[in-house]
């Protein structure tokens, strides 16, 4: 049964309520290994993700411009407690120590972001060299460790001085980027070979130019359908060029989205609408015109004005890869102020939550898998962003024993397995994220990392989750043992 053909029958019926109504769990008929729950294939790819703005702190080394975030950061009362990523986690100076930890755990990939304006200072015009040479350090140290380099060409730090000048709601920044894009790959395209255009879209548009939390802080369902609509022209773009221009490097070509299920608050009819638009808003209005080259029709007549001809078929380029990013479900019902007229509501009673209020709905990422072979011809996906937040406390002896994140990330990676055993081209699993680091408006008092970061010495101390993840990629799969 098809995802929304169910959804609206469990609204019906109140089954939306479970969870678990969705999927059946298979593992137990399935013969695995005596050390290993759930086997993954040998080539299976294991990493971990960050972005720039996050980590890399060094603001105005080696020629680098302001970006959306340090503005934003900077300004009174938007970012908890003040913080700003002015000096995050050092990874700029500290990058070795960072691939060498990584090396450690035996992951395979390292999915990085570039910075915008430390590649262009101003967002246009000739690649500020310096700022390149830290991304060609980054890729000779991951290469020389056995790690491959996964660049995402933006996550959400855009250069100020393109802001000033509209920034995703002009549509001149679709050029802008692909010449960005190009500059990148030119430089270190000779070793990365799997390159991803953006990351989450449709959040940067929502968060970032609907409701304002975000930076650069523009509100209104206006600057939200530019900032989605040119951010998907920019992706096509970028996807054409670099496609021309490394067919003969093997470039594996893609993009990040954040696919989130959206369910009816209670399972409710009364809340069934609600949970279609935010599914379109969040959901759909980046992947339709991806691998369907059409908007979704709820959203249709807020587009029209944007679309020119052939933007559509400049959108829908060929991928090689997809890559999803899943945190939960959004549990939707009717709110007249929200930006689309939704708002969030609470999950099935009983459902646990993470430190940022998130319910834990591992199935959830089995369904989207799902979904995506059911109605979208099944490509090649990749979890780019998987991880949660939870308060943590130092042991006395330096350690963190984050046992909630090892239960998120373990009945994760089994739901994962289990849509790979329903034939979901499942090639690889990234955790959100390797360090504790700028969590964007939350500042640093929430941490994902695998890896502590001491906020005073910078310290990296792996945590327990560190260790538990680095026996999953020994033993390509999910240990039996909890």
């Amino acid at each position: 049964m098809r995802r929304r053909s169910f959804l609206k029958a469990a609204a019906a019926t109140g089954l939306a309520a479970s969870a678990g109504a969705f999927l059946t769990t298979r593992r137990a008929a399935v013969a695995q290994p005596s050390e290993v729950l759930a086997a993954f294939p040998d080539k299976f790819v294991w990493g971990a993700s960050t972005s720039s703005y996050q980590i890399e702190g060094a603001v105005t080394a080696g020629g680098r411009g302001p970006s959306v975030w340090d503005t934003f950061s900077h300004s009174f009362g938007k970012v908890a407690n003040g913080d700003t990523g002015d000096v995050a986690c050092d990874h700029y100076n500290r990058y070795a120590e960072d691939v060498d930890l990584m090396a450690k755990a035996g992951m395979n990939a390292y999915r990085f972001s570039v910075a915008w304006p430390r590649v262009q200072p101003t967002g246009t015009g000739p690649a500020n060299a310096e700022g390149l040479d830290f991304y060609d350090r980054l890729t000779d140290a991951l290469l020389a460790k056995g790690i491959a380099p996964w660049p995402c060409l933006y996550h959400w730090d855009l250069p100020q001085a393109l802001q000033d000048r509209g920034g995703w709601t002009n549509r001149d920044i679709a050029g802008w980027f692909t010449d960005y894009a190009q500059l990148v790959a030119a430089r270190i395209g000779d070793r990365a070979k799997h390159w991803t255009m953006l990351n989450e879209p449709s959040v940067h548009a929502i968060f970032g130019h609907g409701l304002g939390g975000h930076a650069p802080g523009m509100t209104g369902k206006g600057n939200y359908f530019k900032a989605i609509h040119h951010q998907n022209l920019a992706q096509g773009m970028a996807l054409k060029a670099l496609r021309a221009a490394g067919g003969a490097k093997g470039w594996q070509l893609g993009t990040v989205l954040s696919l989130q299920p959206v369910w009816p608050v209670g399972g409710l009819d009364a809340n069934y609408a609600a949970s279609l638009m935010w599914d379109a808003v969040w959901n759909r209005a980046c992947l339709d015109p991806l691998l369907r080259g059409e908007y979704p029709e709820l959203l249709r007549d807020g587009f029209a004005p944007l679309v020119k001809a052939g933007d559509l078929e400049a959108i829908r380029q060929p991928i090689d890869f997809l890559g999803i990013n899943y945190y939960s479900r959004m549990h939707q019902q009717p709110d007249p102020a929200g930006l689309f007229g939704t708002g969030y509501g609470s999950p099935p009673e009983g459902t646990p939550t993470t430190g940022m209020g998130w319910p834990v709905e591992p199935d959830g990422i089995a369904e989207i898998l799902i979904e995506l072979k059911q109605e979208y011809g099944n490509p090649p996906v990749y979890v780019m962003e998987n991880g949660a937040a939870y308060p943590e406390q130092t042991g006395p002896k330096g350690f963190v024993q984050d046992n909630d994140r090892i239960s998120y990330l373990r009945r994760h990676i089994l739901a994962g397995h289990q849509a790979l055993e329903e034939g979901v081209d499942l090639r690889g699993w990234f955790v959100w994220s390797l360090l504790d680091n700028f969590e964007w408006a939350e500042g640093y008092q929430r941490r994902f990392g695998l890896i502590e970061v001491d906020r005073q010495t910078l310290e990296r101390r792996p945590k327990a989750s560190y260790h538990w993840y680095a026996d999953v990629i020994r033993k390509k799969g999910v240990p039996t043992s909890a």
